[in-house]
């Protein structure tokens, strides 16, 4: 299973949602799940922000290696699940052949369908926030893309 995340630039929310993903991932030793980027308007091969850098630091996790790519439809051809972080940025996947396979991320577990707060300009503080909020998100993601795969595997069983 391949999950995509979605944002504007791709320098600041998808790659630390892409980071914190891969790092629970590893954490909780969840088989076959892959994960990547993308942004609607990205600079192609741009380094994540200073501040996504810095915070993803300090809860050891690296970003340094990090290089934007812009959304295009075979990046969404690959992906089983979009995330996105807002709704323009779901339009987008939906019209490059997305539909049926995205959500908004704060609405994918059941929450109220909001924009994930974009910290770009902010301080750290914005991006630590920001960072807190995707990890939360992530993790009751994480919990039911589990949860999905044990009923399929228990349906054909």
């Amino acid at each position: 299973m391949h999950l995509l995340f979605v944002c504007t630039g791709n320098t600041c929310r998808s790659p630390m949602a892409e980071a914190i993903a891969r790092h629970l991932v590893a954490q909780r030793g969840i088989p076959d799940l892959t994960v990547s980027s993308a942004g609607t308007s990205a600079w192609p091969g741009a380094s994540a922000s200073d501040g996504a850098l810095l915070v993803a630091l300090e809860h050891g996790v690296e970003l340094g290696g990090h290089r934007a790519r812009a959304l295009a439809p075979e990046i969404v051809g690959g992906a089983d699940l979009i995330l996105t972080m807002g709704p323009h940025h779901l339009d987008r996947v939906e019209a490059l052949g997305g539909a049926g396979r995205s959500w908004m991320l704060t609405a994918y577990t059941g929450h109220e369908a909001r924009p994930v707060s974009d910290p770009f300009g902010g301080n750290l503080d914005v991006y630590r926030a920001t960072y807190e909020e995707l990890e939360q998100e992530i993790g009751a993601i994480l919990d039911r893309v589990v949860a999905d795969r044990a009923d399929r595997a228990g349906r054909q069983g």
